[in-house]
């Protein structure tokens, strides 16, 4: 049920577009490649069992953590604001 002007399943819509769009970012930030040998930020060995499992991988375990962390999300709010539908 959709509330409006939407019309009936515009909700869902949204929903199954904000999953999309975070799947392709997700899918976009994975290695390719060839994996190294070495961590291209710290020059520590990667585990033979991390290459086996990321193909492409360039960094460790502590290196890429570290990136995942400074990773900020800019999601789109599709929604809009209660202001907004309000004009």
């Amino acid at each position: 049920m959709a509330g409006g002007w939407a019309r009936d399943g515009a909700v869902q819509d949204q929903i199954d577009d904000t999953v999309s769009d975070a799947v392709s970012i997700a899918r976009a930030r994975m290695p390719k490649g060839a994996s190294a040998e070495y961590c291209d930020e710290c020059g520590e060995a990667i585990p033979e069992r991390r290459r086996a499992a990321l193909p492409g991988v360039r960094t460790c375990v502590s290196c890429q953590s570290g990136r995942d962390s400074a990773v900020s999300h800019a999601a789109i709010n599709r929604r809009g604001s209660k202001d907004s539908q309000l004009r």
